[in-house]
Formats: C-alpha cells, sequence, structure tokens
C-alpha cells in the first residue's frame, strides 16, 4: 500500500519538454498566433478539443479526458462511424451540466442521466476553464451523490447509540432546544457555520437566516483558508479577490508561486501555468519549505524557513530597489506609501535576509531580476501564506511587491489568489463572515438599512431580533474561537452569555486547528447539530452521548444555483438528480427551520417558495438587487444560464466571447459587473486596468480611504481610457453626480428611488446603496468606475502593522530572533482575548525541536470525510502519514513506512502516523497532510460513526497538533508553522 502512495502523489514528474505543444498536437494554433491584448480574439480556423476529438474518432468517454481518464463512469459506446458527442449517448439518457465540488478553479462537468440516475460523466470540453481536463477529485464527482458511505435519514444521539428519526422530529427537537437556548441564554450563545459548499443562494439566504435569528456570530471556511488574503488584499487595492484569472496566466512571461501547491490543490490550474512555462518560456519560481508537486515543475526552486515569507519579500524588493527595477511611474501615478515600505526593505540586507530565512542573497537576487526582466510577471499564492499568525501582513507584502513591479492591472500579472472549495469565494462574497453582511458591505446602521430594505423588512423589527443595537453591529465570534467561546469564563465573553450550541453546515471540525480544546468544548455544549451529506468528524469527536443531531444534505450536484469560482466568474450548476435517500436541499431545510422559529415570511418575502423550497433564480435577483457594491448585480440567472450554454463561444484564452448571444461578455461575468443586468456590461476580466474603458471591464484600484491623508492625494494620478473625468475622483454618491452635473442623467424613475432611500440626506445615497442603479449607470455613461479612481495603498494606516514587519511565529524554534522580531502583543478582538506575545515567551522549543507544517494531497479535500468516503479515492491513500527528511530519519532511527509518534506543543497529545522519509523537507521540519480524521493519538473512533456512515478511510488529523496562534486583523488559524517532537513507535 505504501508503495503505491508512493509511486501515485510522491513521485516528482517534470515540466513539459519536446518540441510539439499540446496545442500543436491537436492542431491548434501556436499563442503566438494571438494578438497580444487581452482582448484579443482567436483567428476564425481555431478548432476546438472537442471538436477535434469527435473527428479523430477519439471521443469516448474515458478518452481525450485531460490529467485523468474518466473511463471508470463511461457509459457504453456502441460501435459505427462517428457521429456527433450525442449521438455517443444511449437512448434515454440526458446531460446535464454542473461544477466540480472540489476547489475553486471552476471545472465544468457533464453528467450523464438515465432514468433519474447518474450513469456517467465526463469533463466539459467547451469550459473556458478546464477545457476537457479532470483531476482525480474531479473524475470521481459522481461517487459523492451515489456514495455508500453517505448520511441517508435524520439521526440523533441518545444514550450513546445513534437513533434514526424522521425530519419532523428533528426539526421540532432541535428547533425548541434552539429556540430554549435564545430565549434563555440570548441569540449569540448558537453558533451558526456555514460552508463554502453552499451555492451563492444558500449563502446569501443563510446569512439572511443568521441575521433574523439574531446574531453576526456566522462564518464558514474562508476564515480557516482565505481571510487574511481578502483583509490584505482588499485593504491594498480595494476589493478582496483574485485579480486576474487562471486562463491569463498564459500571457506571463515569469511566474512565481509562494505558498501555494497548486500541482495538488488545483490540479485543473496546472494546465495554465505550464501553458505560459512552454509557450513563453516563462520561468516558474516556486518559494517553499517543501519540495512540492509543483516544485518538480519549477525552473527555479527556493527552499525557505516556515514563518519567513515577509523577509523573502523585503529580500526581494531590496535588490529589486538596489538595481532600480521598480516601475517608478505606475509607483507615482497608481500606489501611496512608497517611501514608508522603501525605510522597511532598507533593513532587509542579503546578510540579515539569509540569517532569518536561511535563503542565500544570491538566489533572491536572481528571483529579483527574473521577475522584473519578464515582465508582466504574476504571483500566485494559496494557504502556505494566508495560514499565519501573520497571514494579512504576508498577503499584504505579496501585493506590494506586484505594485512594485507594476504587474496589477496587466494582463500576464496580478496578485493570482487560488481558492479552495468551489464556492468559497461566493460564500464570503454573500457574507458568510462573522465581520460583514453580504458585498463586505459591513455591519453599520446604514449597511442594516440598506438590506432592510432589499429583504423587505421593517429595520426596527430586525434591530429587536438583536441581544441590542451594538451587538447587532459588532462582529460575530470566528470559527476558529468558537469552542474558547465555549469554555472561555464569562466575564471574558464580549456578549450576554458564552455559546452554547453548536450548529456546523457543511464544514469540518478536523480542518480546524487546537481539536483536543475543541473536544472539551464539544462536550460540554448543549446541542450539537450537524448538516451535511456526510456526518463528519463533528459528528464523532468528544465524548458526546445526547444532544447531537445528524441531518442529510443534499450534495451539491442535487441541487442548482450559481458558484464564483476564483477568478470571480459565476457559474449556473444545473441540477443532476433530485435529493437521493431522505436528504433535503439546504435551500428546504432552512425554509424549514424559519417556519419553526416564526420567520419564514420575512425570511422569503421576496422568493418564490414552492413546497418549502425556496427558488434560486429569486435569490440571485434578490442579490442583484442589494450587492452594488461588488458588482453581483449584472450577473441575472438568465445570463449565467446563457453563459453555461453556449460555453463553446468564449475564448479559452481571453475567456470572451467571440460570437453568440453573449458576444463581447467574458465568461461567467466575472465581478464587478456594474450595473443591472440590462446595462450589459460585460464583467472584468482581471482587476485594475485602465488601459481599456470601463464598459469593457476596465477600472483604477478603488477609492475606498478617502481622497487626502496628510496632505497627500489619495486619488489616482491617471484615469481610465475614455473617462470624462481626467485624474483620480472618488466614490460616486448623488451629491459627486449633483457637483459634475450628471443628476441630470438620472431617469425620474431612479431620482425617485434615491430620494425614498436618502430622505433629508439624500447626498449621502451613494453606487452601494442605490437600489435603482441610477448612480452607476450615470457613471458608467462617462466612463468612470463607479467606485472611484483611486491609489492602491503600501502604507495601510488601518492595520496594525501599516508596512508589513517580520514577526517571529508564536511557537519559533529560533529564539534568537525574538526579541529583535517580537510576535504582536496581546489584546482583546471578536469578542475575546486574543493571546500572542505571552506564549512567545515560553520556550517550547526545548521539548519539541522540530518543526509542523501541513499541507494538502491530490486525492483528498477539506477536512476530507467526503473524500475519504470516496471509494475511487480511498483506494488510492488508505492512511495519514508524515513527511520526514532522511537526516533526521537516520537520527532519529526511524525507516521508511515504519510507525512514528509525533508530539505537539500544546500539551499532552500525540498522533500515531507511518512515516515517509524524503528529502522534500528540510532537516528538521515534518510534513502532515491535514484532511485525515476518526483516529485519536493511535486509536479508531470507527465505531463512533453512524453504521454504514463512516469514511472508508480514518487517520490521525494533523490538527490535533497545531497549536494557539491568530492573525491579528483576522483571527485566521496558524497551521503551517508550529513546533512537534517526532519518536519511533
Amino acid at each position: 500500500m505504501l508503495s503505491r502512495r508512493k509511486s501515485s502523489r510522491i513521485r516528482q514528474t517534470s515540466s513539459y519538454k519536446g518540441s510539439f505543444s499540446k496545442y500543436e498536437k491537436e492542431g491548434l494554433p501556436h499563442l503566438e498566433s494571438f494578438p497580444e491584448k487581452h482582448q484579443a480574439k482567436h483567428p476564425e480556423n481555431h478548432v476546438r478539443r472537442r471538436e477535434f476529438l469527435q473527428s479523430s474518432g477519439l471521443l469516448t468517454a474515458g478518452i481525450g479526458s485531460g490529467f485523468f481518464s474518466t473511463q471508470a463512469y463511461s457509459s457504453p459506446i456502441k460501435s459505427g462511424p462517428i457521429k456527433p458527442a450525442t449521438s455517443f449517448l444511449e437512448e434515454g439518457v440526458v446531460e446535464k451540466k454542473t461544477v466540480c465540488t472540489h476547489c475553486s478553479v471552476g471545472c465544468s462537468v457533464i453528467a450523464q442521466v438515465k432514468n433519474g440516475i447518474w450513469v456517467g460523466q465526463e469533463p466539459a470540453f467547451e469550459s473556458p476553464i478546464n477545457m476537457g481536463s479532470h483531476c482525480a477529485k474531479g473524475a470521481s464527482v459522481r461517487e459523492l451523490t451515489h456514495g455508500e458511505r453517505r448520511l441517508k435519514y435524520p439521526m440523533k444521539l441518545e444514550n450513546g447509540q445513534w437513533k434514526r428519526i424522521s425530519w419532523e422530529t428533528a426539526i421540532e427537537e432541535v428547533g425548541n432546544k434552539l429556540l430554549e437556548i435564545r430565549n434563555t441564554q440570548g441569540p449569540d450563545s448558537v453558533y451558526w457555520l456555514g460552508s463554502a459548499k453552499f451555492t451563492n443562494e444558500s449563502a446569501f439566504l443563510f446569512r439572511k437566516f443568521a441575521a433574523m435569528w439574531g446574531t453576526n456570530t456566522i462564518d464558514h471556511q474562508a476564515r480557516i483558508c482565505h481571510s487574511t488574503t481578502v483583509a490584505g488584499v482588499s485593504n491594498t487595492f480595494g476589493f478582496g479577490a483574485m485579480t486576474n484569472s487562471f486562463n491569463d496566466i498564459y500571457f506571463s512571461k515569469a511566474i512565481m508561486i509562494m505558498g501555494g501547491n497548486p500541482a495538488e490543490a488545483h490540479p485543473v490550474s496546472l494546465q495554465h501555468i505550464l501553458e505560459a512555462k512552454e509557450r513563453n518560456h516563462a520561468r516558474l519560481i516556486v518559494i517553499d519549505p517543501r519540495f512540492t508537486r509543483t516544485a518538480a515543475h519549477s525552473t527555479d526552486f527556493i527552499r525557505i524557513r516556515p514563518g519567513t515569507d515577509i523577509p523573502v519579500i523585503w529580500g526581494i524588493i531590496w535588490h529589486i530597489f538596489k538595481n532600480g527595477w521598480e516601475d517608478r511611474k505606475y509607483l507615482q501615478e497608481r500606489t501611496f506609501g512608497i517611501e514608508e515600505l522603501r525605510k522597511e526593505v532598507a533593513k532587509w540586507s542579503p546578510e540579515e535576509v539569509e540569517r532569518v530565512t536561511g535563503v542565500p542573497g544570491h538566489q533572491l537576487e536572481n528571483v529579483a531580476r527574473i521577475m522584473s526582466q519578464n515582465r508582466p510577471s504574476t504571483l500566485i499564492w494559496c494557504m502556505g501564506a494566508t495560514q499565519k499568525t501573520v497571514g494579512t501582513a504576508n498577503v499584504r507584502a505579496y501585493s506590494i511587491l506586484q505594485l512594485v513591479l507594476g504587474n496589477i492591472g496587466v494582463s500576464g500579472g496580478g496578485a493570482n489568489v487560488f481558492r479552495g472549495h468551489d464556492n468559497v469565494q461566493g460564500a464570503t462574497d454573500m457574507g458568510l463572515d462573522v465581520t460583514t453582511l453580504p458585498a463586505y458591505m459591513g455591519l453599520s446602521e446604514g449597511a442594516w438599512r440598506h438590506f432592510c430594505r432589499v429583504w423587505g423588512v421593517d429595520y426596527e423589527w430586525m434591530v429587536s431580533r438583536f441581544a441590542s443595537k451594538q451587538m447587532m453591529e459588532t462582529k460575530g465570534i470566528p470559527s476558529t474561537r468558537w469552542f474558547d467561546a465555549v469554555l472561555v469564563d464569562k466575564s471574558q465573553i464580549d456578549q450576554p452569555n458564552p455559546v452554547k450550541a453548536m450548529v456546523a453546515w457543511g464544514h469540518a471540525a478536523n480542518s480546524i486547528n487546537r481539536m483536543p480544546i475543541m473536544r472539551k468544548a464539544m462536550d460540554k455544549i448543549d446541542l450539537m447539530l450537524v448538516v451535511d451529506p456526510n456526518p463528519g468528524s463533528f459528528a464523532i469527536e468528544g465524548n458526546r452521548k445526547e444532544g447531537t443531531y445528524l441531518l442529510p444534505a443534499a450534495t451539491a450536484f442535487e441541487g442548482y444555483g450559481s458558484v464564483t469560482a476564483s477568478n470571480r466568474s459565476l457559474q449556473w450548476r444545473e441540477q443532476v438528480v433530485p435529493p437521493i435517500f431522505e436528504a433535503k436541499d439546504d435551500l428546504e431545510i432552512m425554509y424549514l427551520f424559519a417556519k419553526k422559529f416564526g420567520f419564514a415570511e420575512e425570511l422569503c418575502k421576496n422568493i418564490q417558495v414552492t413546497n418549502n423550497m425556496p427558488l434560486p433564480e429569486d435569490i440571485l435577483r434578490e442579490i442583484n438587487m442589494s450587492c452594488w457594491s461588488i458588482g453581483y448585480t449584472g450577473q441575472s440567472p438568465e445570463r449565467l444560464k446563457s453563459h453555461m450554454k453556449h460555453q463553446a463561444d468564449f475564448d479559452p484564452v481571453t475567456l470572451r466571447a467571440t460570437k453568440g448571444p453573449n458576444k463581447g461578455d467574458y465568461y461567467g461575468l466575472p465581478w464587478p459587473c456594474w450595473g443591472n443586468a440590462e446595462v450589459q456590461h460585460p464583467g472584468t476580466p482581471y482587476l485594475y486596468n485602465p488601459d481599456i474603458p470601463v464598459m469593457e471591464g476596465g477600472c483604477g484600484f478603488r477609492a475606498r480611504w478617502g481622497v487626502e491623508r496628510h496632505g497627500q492625494t489619495l486619488l489616482a494620478e491617471n484615469s481610465p481610457v475614455g473617462s470624462e473625468i481626467k485624474g483620480g475622483y472618488p466614490e460616486f454618491t448623488y451629491a459627486v453626480l449633483k457637483k459634475l452635473g450628471w443628476d441630470k442623467d438620472l431617469t425620474p424613475q431612479e431620482l425617485a428611488i434615491i430620494t425614498a432611500i436618502g430622505g433629508q440626506k439624500i447626498d449621502t445615497v451613494s453606487w452601494q446603496t442605490d437600489m435603482s442603479g441610477g448612480i452607476q449607470r450615470v457613471a458608467l455613461k462617462h466612463g468612470c468606475a463607479p467606485f472611484g479612481n483611486g491609489k492602491a495603498r503600501i502604507l495601510a494606516w488601518n492595520l496594525p502593522d501599516p508596512i508589513p514587519v517580520h514577526r517571529e511565529p508564536i511557537f519559533t524554534p529560533r529564539r534568537d530572533l525574538i526579541d529583535q522580531y517580537p510576535a504582536i502583543s496581546d489584546r482583546r478582538d471578536f469578542r475575546l482575548p486574543y493571546l500572542s506575545r505571552s506564549i512567545q515567551e515560553v520556550d517550547h522549543a526545548k521539548n519539541y525541536p522540530m518543526i509542523l507544517t501541513t499541507g494538502r494531497i491530490v486525492e483528498y479535500e477539506g477536512g476530507g470525510d467526503e473524500t475519504r468516503s470516496n471509494a475511487w479515492l480511498a483506494e488510492i491513500v488508505q492512511e495519514a502519514y508524515a513527511e520526514i527528511s532522511r537526516e533526521d530519519a537516520k537520527e532519529l532511527g526511524i525507516k521508511e513506512g515504519t510507525m512514528i509518534w509525533i508530539h505537539g506543543a500544546a500539551g499532552d497529545i500525540k498522533v500515531h502516523v507511518r512515516a515517509h522519509v524524503s528529502n522534500r523537507t528540510a532537516k528538521g521540519v515534518v510534513f502532515m497532510p491535514f484532511h485525515f480524521g476518526g483516529i485519536t493519538q493511535g486509536v479508531s473512533q470507527r465505531e463512533r460513526y453512524p453504521h454504514g456512515a463512516d469514511p472508508y478511510v480514518l487517520g490521525e488529523a494533523a490538527d490535533q497538533l497545531t497549536t494557539y496562534g491568530f492573525d491579528p486583523v483576522t483571527h485566521m488559524q496558524e497551521t503551517k508553522v508550529t513546533l512537534c517532537r517526532v519518536e519511533a513507535a
């Protein structure tokens, strides 16, 4: 079994070589034949891959499927002459188009359904994102629906035994208990943990649901994957999302990946990276503590000490400044705070960088040269950057590097964030976050009044749902701290009472750090409700005997609606099959609980409900009515459905439709898609590009922080092509329209709505709150971006470190560095105490001398309950393991394939896993995948699962060993740098 794992996932593959690219082999044109501009179109004789495979007789299910075959799911193919693809289907088989759930690349899947049963699948060859490719997870998604290990009906834990119950009983009993807690302890004593696997519509309704329950304590997976990205990028550029797209990497002449492993975490994204590497001879730089599968494709690999990202970035910029490689015109016209950056970077000489990071100065000089002399160059990151106590600062440093090089707002450049679950971007956009309402509008009274208008409810009624108006405007408790909010003394929590109930809706417990502490909280709460297609780790952790309920949610393929890929493109997912067994759609479950709680009418005032099922199209229209601040207003259900139907019309490099009913649109109408659907904005292919008109997808940086600071302008010194305002300008309000004389362009109906919203303060109505869309429409008419035209902030004065500074990890083996680079001071935030410096002062390295870091493998996703319950994937990786270096193995007497104990620095906790001895990891570093669960300190917990719903593969969870440590801005958990001790078992 171990040899199988080694051959299937540890094998280091070399980069593509040879004189013929994939496109040449298929008779397709070279990239060199494409015009350089992003809006370029392919030649008219461009042959699509599916067409080629059809004409070659290769298009059968399982042949020509990209990275991995789908042969295991193919439907029978009858022999005979070559026919169009549809003729390959058996009689009675229909095709449904959906989107893979396993990462946010956004791969389309064609499901073949017969008599209501999903009988086969293939990747969508017409999709401009995956272009006929699948990864191992994507090739096996059918099993998620038909898998034997699903939760089949509602259950509750009674006297330590799982008992089957009806949906009616479950809603009644759970509802009564939650209402009792609300009435006696307050609405904030129930924790609502949502999911990145929700559609946009489910996420929006769930945020609305939590608001009507009366709490801001609602969160989802983004807290533990990219909350620091959102904070870091939005506080630099204006919006918190990936700037460019996977496809736009085709235009990159140098690619730097730091804190990411796309080959395993986002496999199909790698085809875009390798195309750029092959076609442009692009250098691929991978900076990582570990030689990953991605690093195996690199031209330049830089190994760093975990937790030293900022010194590495400043070390690169040190060489850029020394050699004058920065884009000075860009910095002058489009950024604020460059002089403060120069002062900080000057401290990071090559000698100091090597002392702190272990990276020789000549390596970083080479990186600086490659990124500077091969522009446009792009920078890609993932959770290796974000899951740290300096996560927001890391992201800011990465973003600043791209500003220094002038790489933001250009095709082939960008700050490219590869996100995790299929809709983690969309769920974040929809407000599944303890700090905001949908569309990142915050929790101010103005934001609440806006959404009360959208939802058609009285503002005072909404206030009455909360413990107080103050609590209504106070950010909630993040998912990384939910168990602290259970265990902390009442005097230490800034709400009426601690948390008494946990609702875990599509989230894994074993992907949250400090699991031993979490188990104590699980034993203490009054109610645990798990809503999921699989029971998951929330169902079995701790020693609960009563008060746990399991509700079978439908999989993503049994519902429908929109999801947002990492590049901000929205896609419409069709329902493949109706919910199987006794599963119910997330929307139906929310509505049933809303009826029990007495606010179903308010929840769905604008939404058609049939048989307790809210209509997704109506929810999307409500999103379109309200989410002006990030441009979710132009993506109507009709436009999204048309994009999915006509995928073949979209250029697979530029993502722009060259023909058909969507001609001119960018695929998926990537937000911001300004105005309402009637405006026909094409979407924004890459953010902050002033070289094309706003109505073609251009824009400057968002003028989010005002117009001036300390006598210096915060507005850009240039403007997007076609703008009637030359130079920078603020965000648009009714007052700005009046000052410009453009208020006369408003229609009487638009003016009436603005007047109704503003009342006596009509001047304050802005592009974000004008439900008529008139302010946006008029700004666009005059060539202006509604959010203004400002400067990107190198200096972010509202953050703990306005210019990012290196801070040693809380659990660091380098005790010699903590006085010079200490952790941030202890403080209070998110309603709880926040410890940092006080923990770092304790020397944990004496007993735990090795660094522990965690990450992903290609076969499993997230907490792994879903994928470890998939027979096709479970066969490949059958147990948890840890990688250690050959030097460490020799010193510790450990051999390849033997069992080891890894002791955590947080107390009396250890895990029992198999050793993989490899030079992938450096001496002194241990790597563990975080997808495992169901074994605790060597003891299997299989009997704690409901019978037949246990995953095929169990393993020790890495987050049993991860320690205290949180980013001060978002309370992102630290999972990439902690300490441990390794012993032979």
